[in-house]
């Protein structure tokens, strides 16, 4: 999506998932900051970064979560569901798995961007 991002994860044992978000949230605010700043045809670059800035430097994330626990294989195959059909009903795209980042593609059989576990 253009401005939020949705996730299925599991954590292994001896993980917390909010460990797992806090750090993907920080390794990729990191990647960001550092991709604007190094591209050097961003004409943006300066209104971005002001948009990202805070007082303890930058952030890319909002500070909460909407996690929902998946305890149930019809509450995963429904939100799963949810999360392809996203991009859809915000129209940019006709059919799911035509939206690039997300799994959906994977869900027909190719491989998409990302390695992930399809779940049948």
């Amino acid at each position: 999506m253009t401005n939020h991002v949705h996730l299925m994860i599991r954590a292994k044992e001896g993980y917390l998932l909010q460990d797992i978000v806090r750090d993907f949230k920080k390794f990729s605010c990191k990647a960001v900051i550092k991709a604007i700043k190094e591209n050097y045809e961003e004409s943006r670059k300066e209104w971005l970064l002001k948009q990202l800035e805070t007082k303890e430097g930058y952030s890319l994330w909002r500070g909460d979560n909407k996690p929902i626990e998946l305890w149930s294989n019809a509450v995963i195959t429904q939100k799963l569901n949810y999360i392809h059909q996203n991009p859809v009903e915000e129209g940019l795209v006709f059919k799911a798995e035509d939206y690039m980042y997300s799994s959906a593609y994977d869900y027909t059989g190719e491989n998409g961007m990302i390695d992930i576990l399809v779940i049948d």
